[in-house]
């Protein structure tokens, strides 16, 4: 066991080196020594402490969460033979097929880590939050702060958790119920393409169970169409309101929804987004 603590440290060292900064969206700056991210990059983008990814890379944490694991594995841009790598070196058993997928390719990160003036939020099948960027978190707060069961579109619409409340800050065009209408039937579409996923299974009974709302959608004989663009206004603490164009956007391969939020050059928007850029945006609270 201690043997394969050490290759997964090892391992973890190597990839966390081998990353460019300026591929994860951190600057790159002249008096920069480290040849890849550094730990404290490393764990701010995974949603670890420092001290944990510390242990984990000297081999002194025993078995990491797949969890952990996958967040470390998306971090490091990881390939999806490199990420098999990875699990199997931590015991455990990398993702199967046929489940819904959190892996984000490298390509698509480094293309979201180049857009940093823009927020982007990639979700998995069953609108699991799996990557966001900077600007994502100066716009909706730090993802990273609720549990990981928490960054579901789904729980924070229909759930009790602490994501429930973050849906206070966002109003839709269209309405909030076309809106919950719409990622209702992608969850049903999901289910239809994975019915072997335990997790997706187990999102879907738990919202039917709590919620009635859930259970009414669920139980509707037409089906909404898919959740593809809106305009939404964020209600932040520090700009005020921000009315912004939102787009998902289709990874083909993967399965997975980049959503983007702009709005027009040189609007009072643009200009929102240019000041929370600045300044981080730290007391904003909301998730889509």
């Amino acid at each position: 066991m201690a043997s394969a603590r050490s290759d997964f440290a090892a391992l973890l060292r190597a990839w966390r080196d081998r990353l460019s900064p300026a591929d994860a969206g951190f600057p790159v700056t002249h008096n920069r020594r480290a040849p890849g991210l550094r730990r404290e990059e490393l764990a701010q983008l995974a949603g670890l402490s420092v001290d944990y990814v510390l242990r984990l890379e000297q081999a002194r944490a025993k078995n990491p969460s797949a969890q952990v694991v996958g967040a470390l594995a998306r971090t490091l841009q990881l390939s999806r033979a490199e990420r098999d790598q990875l699990y199997r070196s931590a015991g455990l058993l990398p993702p199967r097929d046929g489940t819904v997928g959190t892996h984000v390719p490298p390509g698509i990160q480094r293309l979201a880590a180049r857009l940093g003036d823009v927020p982007i939020g990639v979700f998995a099948a069953d609108w699991s939050l799996v990557w966001w960027n900077a600007m994502w978190s100066a716009l909706h707060s730090d993802p990273a702060v609720l549990p990981a069961a928490e960054r579901n579109l789904a729980r924070a619409l229909f759930g009790t958790g602490p994501a429930r409340s973050l849906m206070l800050h966002i109003r839709f065009e269209h309405g909030q119920d076309a809106f919950a209408a719409s990622i209702v039937a992608d969850l049903k579409d999901a289910v239809s393409r994975y019915p072997a996923d335990s997790r997706l299974d187990r999102l879907v009974r738990e919202l039917r169970e709590t919620s009635d709302a859930f259970a009414h959608q669920w139980a509707a004989p037409t089906v909404a169409a898919p959740h593809t663009n809106d305009r939404k206004t964020i209600r932040h603490p520090e700009v005020g309101d921000v009315l912004l164009d939102c787009d998902v956007l289709v990874v083909p391969g993967a399965d997975l929804r980049m959503v983007t939020y702009t709005a027009a050059t040189g609007s009072a928007e643009a200009g929102k987004l240019d000041l929370l850029r600045v300044t981080g945006g730290h007391t904003a609270g909301a998730l889509p």
